[in-house]
């Protein structure tokens, strides 16, 4: 068992599926883990404290401050709790996480042990969201979760049966020992499963100037290219990101490299690529770059009509393909019409290891989203269609994909 020997943080949040968590210490326990319990005083009314730090063998922490007034206590004692537990775990489960303890951590709100803890671990956090059916699909939930997916969180699936309002649905805490088998994994290695690899990720547009203040550009906000960086540096691998201008904020643990034109992205390119295993382009290349720039700013003519003199920008995708020295090749396309066909022949004439199609004209697809709608299609030609989901979740899919090429 990968859990033997390793330190587990439980936090508890107040649901009605507490009760499942004295199950899961027990396992733990049992298997050679250390464990140590956090509670919400909510947590308290559905599982006592005594119950947990018998099974655990360690003390519960539930509340922040000592109870009663401050003025009145014989003693004053100071705990930092939420730190030590922090640089002590393996690993922190939130198990249940409750819609309010989700909202809470994806605000970075700190209000009790569980959700100070959480902003202060070092650890992988891995939580159970755990409601009845419309908490969970109501779109502030759903928009929390993909924020919490987004920033590193480990996401345990809840399960479809019965609630605890009576109903059916989704929304069900997985029973202690799947809880336990995820964890044991996750442990084992089995969620990095791209550790010590490394990637070359390129997104966001290219601006290629026309003066001092204009410049030809695309609509692309490089929020996939950046779930992409997420993604892979979340299962380990060492991940550098060539980025055009965007508004986004550098990946956790990702090394970022700025750039803006399209004879720029491939220099940086060029430099990056010795020793990567796995190269994916994201970024929205533009096509055309002017002839030539000019000095300052282009002052309006009278003339109602402007005519640019361009020139093609480099087809790194193209040169990369032609120059493969032990990595594998991901494109992205974007197309409005026969995007399979098109995408099937950019296979064939970039040498590409897999390809990745989009169709922005589809609803939840396209630019500055946070969903997409995308086709995967392998060097076998084989197509996988998947359905709306969030860029994050596309990410992980193409991640997945990668792995299966040979």
């Amino acid at each position: 068992m990968s859990v033997k020997g390793k330190k587990i943080l439980l936090g508890i949040s107040g649901g009605i599926a507490a009760y499942k968590t004295c199950e899961l210490v027990r396992l733990f326990k049992k298997n050679g883990a250390e464990v140590r319990v956090i509670m919400t005083p909510a947590a308290a009314h559905f599982v006592s404290p005594v119950t947990l730090s018998t099974l655990s063998g360690n003390e519960v922490a539930l509340n922040m401050f000592p109870q009663g007034k401050p003025e009145q206590a014989e003693t004053i004692e100071t705990k930092t709790w939420h730190i030590y537990s922090g640089l002590w775990a393996d690993i922190y489960l939130i198990a249940p996480a409750t819609a309010n303890t989700i909202a809470k951590l994806a605000g970075g709100i700190s209000d009790n042990f569980l959700t100070t803890t959480a902003l202060s671990v070092r650890c992988p956090v891995v939580i159970t969201p755990t409601m009845d059916e419309d908490m969970y699909n109501a779109e502030r939930t759903q928009l929390n979760l993909s924020k919490l997916k987004e920033t590193g969180y480990w996401i345990i699936e809840p399960e479809t049966g019965e609630l605890a309002s009576g109903l059916k649905g989704i929304g069900r805490m997985p029973e202690p020992g799947a809880i336990f088998k995820y964890i044991d994994e996750f442990l084992s290695g089995y969620k990095y499963d791209f550790e010590g690899k490394r990637f070359l990720v390129t997104a966001g547009p290219t601006y290629e100037p026309i003066d001092d203040a204009r410049f030809i550009g695309n609509y692309s906000t490089g929020k996939m290219g950046y779930q992409v960086a997420i993604a892979a540096a979340r299962r380990g691998a060492d991940v550098t990101l060539v980025s055009g201008p965007t508004m986004l904020n550098t990946p956790r643990n990702v090394k970022r490299i700025n750039i803006q034109t399209a004879d720029e992205m491939l220099e940086a390119v060029k430099t990056n690529i010795k020793k990567k295993e796995y190269v994916i382009m994201t970024a929205a290349v533009a096509d055309f770059r002017p002839f030539e720039r000019l000095t300052g700013k282009l002052k309006k003519q009278e003339s109602k009509e402007l005519t640019i003199k361009t020139v093609r920008t480099p087809d790194i995708l193209k040169y990369l393909g032609e120059n493969k020295k032990g990595f594998k090749l991901v494109g992205f396309a974007l197309e409005t019409k026969n995007e399979i066909k098109y995408a099937k022949e950019k296979i064939k004439s970039k040498h590409l290891d897999m390809i990745v199609v989009n169709n922005p004209r589809v609803k939840g697809a396209g630019f500055g989203t946070d969903t997409n709608v995308v086709t995967i299609i392998d060097k076998k030609m084989k197509v996988t269609k998947l359905d709306k989901m969030t860029k994050f979740e596309v990410a992980m899919k193409i991640l997945d994909k990668l792995k299966l090429i040979k």
